[in-house]
């Protein structure tokens, strides 16, 4: 819509090199790879435009109400979401309130609202399945559960990883760099894969809880270290040009967008190192529809979407080169509607669209210390925090505990604002109202903190995506719908690892406790926020029959498609999976670019 104070917006060409679908990181970063390599590049985002420097200025910024609770930068599910069951023989219903997950909507997406916990993945977590059947044997793996390696290892990775964290400005502390040992211990993670590079800037500091947990866990023989933090301790300039601020721990960081430039964003990070560049056009309000394929079904001629900005309209724009970058189920959703690879059919156990969807096992309890003891919790940054990963990925020995994955342990103080303390307050038979409640308001605000819980969890049979038969979305297309619940690996996994909280808590002064587990045979609950890491559904892999995309994130079936996002992992992992996913766009970029444009078609043959 224009009118006398907007300018008007020019169509877009009816044909361009290459068109990507979703402005979020692994959009922005394939656009800024792509415009490297010459190439003409449209962005179709079907949300609307976000400034750090407009919407995310300060004082407005900092809106709690805006910002969490009414939910400014999330998906609007009226139009489209998804549908939500347990179990095959439920009716799936729509996610109609955000609730336990929450997808991003807009220019920078879920990279705009994130905390800004940024891992490496560990070289097991990329072949899990190779990793448990040399150290445990076939028969440790549940019948039902979809483990497969990822097909890519962490040293063919490490340089892409090590490039991310140079444009995100990294805060952290390296373990070993180049196989010499620089970390310090108790700062540095001696579980941590070797390095080609340091860190871009030193680990940020502790706020009052992470040293607790720091001090807490070196007492009872564990390795704390500072989290990898993509909220900047020092000022910083990335190797685009673009100009970060120092992080002030003003905690307002998830949900919300960084007036202090301190948190890494696509609309800080690399966007504005785009909007000058010829090559580079974004149009938001567009909403994809489908990927429009060959008569054959074996090339992608480009995609059909409606511009929002010229009444809706439906258009087809051409592309020699369709990459789909959108979230998560988005892509998934996304290859489903087009008929781009075969859905996935759990009874048969055939088919790779839909398969091997994951999400993660986080519980989050809290510890209440003396009242001479302030735990300052609106103080706080996303990424900032200290872990111990003594029972992550393989860290440890799984074989008395009869479960696969594992777990860090964290406090991550990320600023609680006052609505939030409220919600947070009145566990453990506390009075929910009145004197009391307020009494208790007051005390969990000052004098408590968190501890969580970010397990794996991994990919079974009775758990896909597909198409609901029954729900539809604003344009009349079925909804993504997701079979999901809790299985006992993952139970087991989890009450494992809270387990050994009540020690941490003793040993931080704790006076009081709220041990939070998920309980035997729970079942998931989409009313609670969780975590928005939902993973898998169109995975990578070397075995066309298992997955969707080949080791580069290429479509098997349809190979000038490329899908990037955390769509792409076989199954889950304890860590945050934003640093994955940045890493396998510059994998999957580089081999477009010095490989399949010298040749366009399969980078890997069947």
């Amino acid at each position: 819509m224009t009118g006398p104070n907007t300018p008007a917006i020019a169509p877009l060409p009816a044909k361009t090199d290459v068109v990507i679908v979703g402005a979020g990181w692994a959009g922005s970063i394939m656009a800024r790879e792509m415009t490297e390599a010459g190439l003409n590049v449209v962005v179709l985002e079907r949300g609307d435009m976000r400034r750090t420097a407009v919407e995310g200025a300060y004082p407005d910024s900092l809106d709690e109400l805006r910002g969490n609770i009414r939910k400014r930068l999330f998906q609007n599910l009226s139009t489209s979401t998804v549908t939500i069951r347990n179990r095959p023989d439920q009716q799936a219903l729509p996610y109609r309130q955000l609730g336990a997950f929450l997808p991003g909507e807009g220019v920078g997406g879920a990279g705009l609202h994130w905390s800004g916990c940024q891992f490496r993945a560990m070289p097991d977590d990329l072949r899990l399945r190779s990793a448990i059947i040399e150290r445990y044997g076939k028969r440790f793996i549940p019948e039902g559960m979809n483990l497969q390696d990822y097909g890519v290892t962490y040293t063919e990775l490490e340089p892409f990883f090590a490039k991310s964290e140079k444009v995100f400005g990294t805060s952290g502390e390296a373990w070993t760099v180049n196989g010499r040992l620089v970390g310090r211990r108790g700062v540095a993670n001696p579980f941590a894969p070797d390095r080609s590079t340091p860190f871009p800037l030193p680990p940020m500091p502790d706020v009052y809880t992470a040293s607790l947990l720091r001090k807490a866990g070196t007492e009872l023989g564990y390795h704390p270290y500072s989290m990898p933090a993509a909220n900047t301790s020092e000022a910083y300039i990335n190797p685009y040009g673009c100009q970060m601020g120092k992080c002030n721990f003003c905690g307002f960081c998830s949900g919300y967008d960084c007036y202090l430039y301190a948190k890494a964003s696509p609309n800080v990070n690399i966007l504005p190192s785009l909007w000058a560049n010829p090559l580079f056009t974004l149009r938001t309000r567009a909403q994809v529809l489908d990927v429009v394929l060959s008569a054959d079904g074996r090339h992608a001629r480009g995609v059909r979407y409606l511009d929002g900005h010229r009444g809706s309209r439906e258009r087809v724009i051409e592309a020699e080169l369709v990459i789909l970058a959108g979230f998560q189920f988005h892509n998934v959703h996304l290859m489903l509607l087009s008929g781009i690879g075969k859905p996935y059919d759990p009874v048969t156990d055939t088919g790779v669209v839909g398969r091997n969807f994951t999400y993660q096992t986080i519980t989050t309890s809290r510890f209440w210390l003396p009242n001479d003891k302030h735990t300052n919790q609106f103080i706080g940054a996303g990424g900032a925090g200290v872990a111990i990963d003594d029972f992550n990925c393989t860290n440890f020995d799984h074989a008395p505990y009869g479960f696969i994955g594992g777990s860090p342990i964290w406090v991550n103080q990320a600023g609680l604002k006052p609505i939030s303390a409220a919600l947070a307050s009145g566990g453990n038979g506390a009075p929910r109202w009145g004197k009391g409640f307020k009494k208790e308001v007051v005390n969990t605000y000052r004098h408590s903190l968190a501890v969580d819980v970010m397990g794996s969890n991994m990919a079974y049979r009775n758990v896909w995506l597909d198409l609901d038969p029954t729900w539809k979305n604003a344009w009349n297309q079925p909804l993504l719908r997701m079979t999901f619940t809790w299985q006992e690996n993952d139970i087991r996994m989890n009450r494992f690892v809270v387990g050994k909280l009540p020690a941490l808590g003793q040993a931080m002064g704790a006076v009081r406790s709220q041990i939070n587990m998920l309980a035997p045979g729970a079942t998931f609950d989409t009313r609670r926020y969780q975590t928005t890491h939902l993973a898998g559904g169109a995975v990578m892999g070397t075995n066309p029959r298992t997955s969707a995309l080949n080791r580069y994130l290429q479509c098997w079936d349809v190979p000038n498609v490329f899908v990037i996002g955390a769509n792409a992992f076989p199954q889950g992992m304890g860590y945050n999976p934003t640093g994955l996913v940045a890493a396998l766009a510059y994998w999957s970029a580089y081999h477009i670019r010095t490989r399949y444009l010298k040749a366009p078609g399969p980078l890997v043959q069947t």
